[in-house]
């Protein structure tokens, strides 16, 4: 199973993700846990390209084209042939990320986004999404008072940018509602994460 974590900046995703891999992982699940853009040396390498605060002259649709190349080698690399093994991949960030943020947040369009994007992935979408719902105000304060994190090109972009990418992932989440789920991220850390891992857990046990 294809399992993606999603969610604007500070909504906690990444947090969530570690501690639900550790308590899966306890419950004897065969799980590989890995991220975008990045998670093989070649897609960290694009990562690095994408975030790095000096490279302010990037065009958008530049961006965009980074996203899904890595995202390609990604899939290449680490996902399908983990899938391929049975295992469960827990992704923090995949497809729908591009589609809030290069599509909505740099005005590229989602579905000009998606297009490029079912080229990329050969029409790979997640089996289950958690979609952590938290609104720009709060996430960017939790950035922004988070002294272990160092803000990245797209975190320093102004309000309005990530209020724009907050509104496109809420279209999204309608969008792809079949395979998303809501999870309240305002509420109390441990509270969120027993959220996402009751809901990832119930649609496991369904499988077996």
């Amino acid at each position: 199973m294809f399992i993606t974590f999603e969610g604007p900046d500070g909504s906690g995703k990444s947090t969530v993700i570690k501690k639900v891999y550790e308590k899966l992982s306890s419950d004897g699940y065969d799980i590989v846990l890995t991220r975008e853009p990045g998670g093989t040396p070649i897609a960290e390498k694009i990562r690095d390209i994408i975030l790095d605060n000096s490279n302010q002259a990037i065009d958008a649709r530049t961006e965009a084209l980074l996203y899904a190349a890595s995202r390609r080698q990604h899939l290449v690399e680490k996902i399908w042939p983990a899938l391929k093994e049975g295992k469960i991949v827990l992704c923090d960030r995949f497809l729908d990320s591009s589609l809030a943020y290069q599509g909505g947040g740099r005005n590229l369009g989602i579905e000009n986004v998606l297009n490029i994007n079912l080229f990329a992935t050969e029409n790979t979408y997640p089996d289950l999404t958690l979609f952590f719902d938290v609104s720009p105000e709060i996430g960017l304060s939790r950035v922004s008072h988070d002294k272990k994190r160092v803000a990245d090109r797209l975190d320093n972009e102004n309000e309005n940018f990530h209020e724009k990418v907050y509104n496109a992932f809420k279209d999204i989440v309608k969008t792809y509602k079949e395979r998303t789920v809501i999870i309240d991220a305002s509420k109390p850390l441990e509270e969120v994460i027993e959220a996402a891992y009751k809901v990832i857990k119930t649609k496991l046990d369904g499988l077996r």
